[in-house]
């Protein structure tokens, strides 16, 4: 039987050159370096409010996430315009930038979520940005607003050569009632709509398998017996040649933390986005955390 699939890489990925210049910067020449991914987000502040930074009030400073991200080799630094203009300059060129360029913040409810346009792809090229993330709310009654928005940004993106990177999270009253945003259905889901977007990398959570919760997907997901590793497996094959970034979610143990990121990179990711799991810990467990992560993403190259 022919074997159709490929994990993605930039040598099977039909890319224009800018994108393929900024994408091997952030794959080869920053991070693991290995065709490989290790990202830091700190995009929570706008999301979540300060509430994630109780639990290390140095990480309220973004120069501690920035010094993080340079001590502990993070391939690139994800925020919105905000603190990239203002903290950006003195970690110029020894920190690639991922410009976030939408969001929204956690008071309303996500019965309806949409997160409008907070900079441009013309924002990210002035400020020397290698990628642009975007968070698309699959299956949201605002969706069609979501994709037509995103459809804008994408061409902008294609003109300027600046890879695209999605956060695709399912929401929506819709999403709860097929089983909730971390189902293999939704998280499945949402992996092939942002491929079928044309989006460069997408970024999903890791799915979890509650019966209950599964009993009320559509066919055939909800009379599938599948582990979530096994279901991780699937989303990483839906969204083809779109590479994947599992997300790190709320602060976990140490095992658990690194257990994820063994199988994520285990089923074919391109590599992880762990924002509060590292910087709500003090820099030094942080640090001890972000080389323990380095020496599983070393087991699993990527051939440019």
């Amino acid at each position: 039987m022919a074997n159709y699939y490929e994990l993605p890489t930039l040598a099977n990925t039909d890319l224009p050159v800018g994108k393929r210049v900024r994408l091997h910067r952030l794959l080869y020449e920053h991070g693991p370096a290995n065709g490989t991914l290790l990202v830091l987000p700190i995009d929570q502040g706008l999301e979540h409010g300060p509430m994630d930074f109780f639990d290390n009030p140095n990480s309220k400073f973004p120069l501690f996430q920035y010094e993080l991200a340079k001590q502990g080799n993070f391939s690139a630094i994800a925020l919105q315009f905000g603190l990239a203009a203002k903290y950006l300059k003195g970690y110029a060129g020894e920190v690639p930038l991922i410009l976030k360029i939408n969001g929204k913040t956690s008071v309303p409810s996500d019965d309806e979520a949409f997160s409008p346009l907070t900079a441009s792809v013309e924002d990210a090229v002035r400020l020397g940005a290698d990628a642009v993330g975007y968070t698309l709310y699959v299956g949201s009654p605002a969706q069609m607003d979501d994709i037509a928005q995103l459809q804008e940004v994408r061409d902008d993106c294609d003109y300027y050569g600046m890879p695209l990177i999605v956060w695709a999270y399912p929401r929506g009253t819709a999403v709860e009632g097929k089983g909730g945003r971390d189902s293999f259905y939704a998280i499945d889901y949402a992996a092939r709509v942002t491929a079928e977007m044309g989006a460069d990398i997408v970024k999903v959570n890791y799915p979890k398998v509650n019966p209950e919760k599964d009993a009320k997907a559509p066919k055939p997901y909800r009379e599938l017996k599948v582990t979530a590793d096994e279901a991780f497996k699937e989303v990483v094959k839906s969204a083809g040649r779109t590479m994947v970034l599992v997300s790190g979610g709320s602060k976990e143990g140490d095992e658990a933390l690194l257990n994820k990121a063994r199988l994520s990179m285990e089923a074919g990711a391109t590599g992880l986005i762990f924002g509060r799991n590292l910087w709500q810990r003090k820099m030094d467990d942080a640090l001890k955390i972000a080389a323990e992560i380095h020496k599983i993403m070393a087991k699993f190259p990527r051939k440019p």
